[in-house]
């Protein structure tokens, strides 16, 4: 067990991680939210076994979290998405590293939409992107405020293999929300919120963990195939910037 004194960034917790397989390190990276007086920080932690971690400590400093590493270099940097909080709202970013632990070239991938979007004013990174032929799928949420509370939904992004952070097509729609009765009604209502998945041996099924209304765990599947048919039908192709 870890003492806190030893990890201050940690001290009022973590939540929320991203685990990625890196056959270069033959590692699991975890990318996570550390919580301490500052704020949300991401930070990061290596590991073969889940017994042990090497910690990297933060790497984006706070108001930042929802991200996840790239499971290989991208031009010989590694990459990793996040959502950090600014002056112009929670949009997605991604950061490139020659070493992990120096991170830069911020750019923004993908912006919040802005009116009456399901994806307006907020979104993030949900499980790690999917490395497919066409390109890196993901999931992320998005956040719509209403009268009764905020509703949190997932959509699709699709984004160039050896250049991230273009975004290749975007789903007008949200393709999964809350409807189950423990995932409208929890700690938090109205909230479906996945961090990882796997991948069925078939290369195709996908099965996805999240957490429901803050109150359980729950799983969904499909298929990787079925999500870029709907993108392809159901998608504007673009930076990702759209309002």
């Amino acid at each position: 067990m870890a003492n806190p004194r030893d990890y201050p960034e940690e001290i009022w917790g973590i939540e929320d991680p991203r685990i990625t397989y890196v056959p270069e390190l033959e590692q699991f990276a975890v990318a996570y939210t550390s919580f301490a007086r500052g704020g949300p920080g991401v930070s990061l932690a290596l590991t073969k076994d889940f017994r042990t971690f090497e910690r990297y400590g933060v790497i984006m400093p706070p108001e930042d979290k929802d991200a996840a590493l790239l499971p290989r270099r991208i031009n010989g940097y590694w990459a990793l998405i996040h959502r950090p909080m600014t002056t112009t709202g929670a949009h997605m970013w991604i950061s490139y590293s020659p070493d992990l632990r120096h991170w830069g070239s911020h750019k923004v991938i993908l912006q919040a939409r802005r009116g009456g979007w399901w994806d307006a004013n907020k979104i993030g990174l949900c499980s790690p992107p999917i490395e497919t032929p066409k390109g890196w799928l993901t999931i992320y949420h998005g956040v719509r405020q209403t009268a009764s509370g905020s509703i949190y939904r997932l959509g699709l992004a699709l984004f160039d293999l050896e250049h991230p952070e273009i975004c290749l097509q975007r789903g007008n729609s949200w393709i999964f929300g809350p409807d189950a009765p423990y995932e409208r009604s929890g700690d938090v209502h109205d909230v479906v919120f996945p961090c990882g998945q796997t991948i069925g041996a078939d290369g195709d099924t996908i099965n996805l963990y999240y957490g429901a209304a803050d109150s359980s765990v729950a799983l969904a599947t499909g298929r990787i195939r079925c999500l870029l048919t709907w993108l392809d039908a159901n998608s504007s192709a673009g930076d990702g910037t759209e309002q």
